[in-house]
């Protein structure tokens, strides 16, 4: 097992668990509906998302032995039939609006055990859910390719014309009948949005009328494959054609090794609307030229370029030098979707390299970490806040427009703030402008606690500013709020006195702070002051207004202090 999961580290893979079917229940559901499970050891293997020619044994096994240098790594050939013998798959007119692309492949003489049936169900589960983001993008259909006869007919159709009989059910439906049969179904049911509401549905035909499947919902239970399947259709169809050559090319490299003649494909002609026809599968191999020396330079070691070709022929990538050793000559294989450009190409060879084999070395930029500024005040004045017997608390970033508009008696045109564009709920709609409700609201949750509740807050607000890059901009306030039987003007005074004290700000006007009377909407009239310190307004302390207090639910008066802390760095 430790061999094993060293191997898989090497291979930039991770071994997540080494676990049973067993251990899984009883650790979900207790040991009672555990007993009689399965013991077998299971790997857990995290594939990166990347990979998905790692998605089935048959895959990971062949990538892991030709990394180990124990087999070359298999030559993949499509071999096309003769004029007139080869299957065609005919897309029509109707399909362009639902699910324009449709891709196939034949596998020929395969042979099936119960282990490989198992690995090529799975497999196709795994691209659909990730490639093939949950069908939307791609499906897959394998069909028994002896109970059909070609060309096949991808079409669409309305809904009631569609009558098949779907897989592993008794009896034959509708279209619209499977939709309501499987709205129930824990699995199928999270598919049936991609076409419920559309005019036409999606349909596979043979040359005789014989259903082969609904895509994204459903194949028939017609062609269903067995263990006794010799030769298997598959079709994708799909929105988008180069994820869907990408999945016919996963699943015929992987599953080929059982054909008769291993690692071969049959290809099959589909026609399109306009008449063109094309072969698929590609299996398009493609050679890249990578320099050795950008090799060494990105992953920061100095092999030869025999050697850094070696590496990459580890990773599935058959790589040779050419021209005076200048160039590395890789050859992507269908496989490997994943090399897109030359950094994918150094990724590999650095994998292969390892990265703890990499050296160490201490970067040519050598700089000093520092806490930012401002943070470093909001801790310090956290810290003095709470010593003054406050208590911290942290809410929300976003509110609802009521929140810092509505309740506080003012306007929401003329709070600046940041709206959200399609919000989930109405408690998130904006970006908080200032702290107050978020303070507000916690005491409404805490109106339990005994008296009285002496709460601060230092978080940014945001502020929409058009001269910024980003059109906003935030702001580091303080907020602290007194509620109890009795105002506490005085209270809140006197931490405003005891923070600018702990600022080094004198009470005076020519460099201190001062305050002046003022009004707000949310303040009481005559109970507001409006803070100045370093020449400029920061901030308000006053009286909190009884609309205010009953709009969040309160009952008891409080008054409250918000300053804005940037002006002090």
């Amino acid at each position: 097992d430790e061999e094993f999961d060293e191997l898989c580290f090497e291979f930039g893979l991770e071994l997540d668990e080494i676990t049973s079917e067993k251990d899984i229940i009883s650790k979900e559901k207790g040991e009672e509906k555990a007993k009689g499970a399965s013991d077998v050891v299971l790997y857990k293997i995290d594939v990166p998302a990347n990979r998905y020619d790692l998605l089935c044994l048959e895959g990971l096994v062949r990538g892991l032995q030709v990394f180990k240098e124990r087999i070359n790594l298999p030559r993949f050939e499509k071999i096309i039939p003769a004029e007139g013998e080869g299957q065609r798959l005919i897309i029509t007119e109707q399909t362009a609006q639902i699910r324009p692309h449709a891709v196939a492949a034949v596998l020929r003489n395969i042979t099936f055990t119960k282990d490989r049936y198992d690995s090529f169900i799975d497999l196709q589960e795994k691209l659909h859910q990730n490639i093939c983001r949950k069908r939307a993008l791609v499906a897959i259909g394998t069909h028994d390719l002896d109970t059909i006869t070609g060309p096949f007919i991808f079409t669409a159709k309305a809904p009631s014309e569609i009558k098949f009989k779907p897989l592993n059910q008794s009896q034959e439906y509708t279209a619209s009948q499977i939709m309501d049969l499987y709205r129930t179904d824990s699995h199928l049911r999270h598919y049936l949005h991609l076409i419920e509401n559309k005019p036409r549905y999606p349909v596979i035909y043979d040359k005789n009328g014989v259903v082969l499947s609904m895509p994204p919902i459903i194949n028939g239970d017609h062609t269903k494959i067995s263990l006794n399947t010799r030769n298997v259709f598959i079709e994708c169809t799909g929105t988008d054609i180069t994820k869907a050559k990408i999945v016919l090319d996963i699943i015929v490299t992987m599953f080929s090794e059982y054909c008769e003649k291993p690692f071969t494909v049959e290809a099959v002609e589909v026609v399109y609307r306009n008449g063109k026809t094309h072969i698929y599968p590609e299996l398009a191999y493609r050679t890249e030229k990578v320099k050795p020396e950008y090799i060494n330079k990105k992953v920061g070691i100095s092999e030869t370029p025999s050697s850094l070709a070696k590496l990459l022929t580890r990773m599935c990538l058959k790589s040779h030098v050419t021209g005076n050793g200048n160039h590395i000559e890789v050859e992507i294989p269908p496989t490997r979707a994943d090399i897109i450009h030359a950094c994918d190409i150094v990724e590999d060879a650095a994998i292969a390299y390892g990265y703890n084999n990499i050296q160490m070395v201490i970067p040519k930029t050598y700089t000093i970490a520092n806490q930012l500024p401002l943070n470093k005040l909001a801790e310090l004045l956290r810290l003095d806040l709470a010593a003054a017997g406050f208590t911290e608390v942290l809410t929300f970033a976003l509110c609802s427009q009521e929140d810092i508009a509505d309740k506080l008696g003012t306007d929401i045109s003329a709070t600046n703030a940041v709206r959200i564009a399609n919000p989930k709920t109405a408690e998130f709609q904006v970006a908080r402008t200032t702290l107050l409700p978020g303070l507000l609201k916690t005491i409404a949750a805490n109106r339990k606690m005994p008296l009285p509740l002496k709460l601060f807050e230092i978080s940014d607000i945001v502020v929409k500013d058009p001269n910024t890059d980003v059109g906003a901009r935030n702001y580091r306030h303080l907020c602290a709020i007194y509620y109890n039987k009795s105002p506490g003007f005085e209270i809140i005074h006197g931490l405003l006195d005891r923070v600018m004290q702990v600022l080094e700000v004198p009470p005076n006007e020519e460099n201190g702070y001062t305050i002046k009377a003022a009004e707000g909407t949310a303040f009481f009239p005559g109970r507001c002051a409006e803070v100045f310190a370093k020449g400029q307004s920061i901030g308000k302390l006053g009286v909190v207004h009884p609309d205010v207090i009953t709009k969040f639910e309160l009952t008891m008066p409080c008054s409250v202090l918000e300053i804005n802390i940037e002006p002090f760095v």
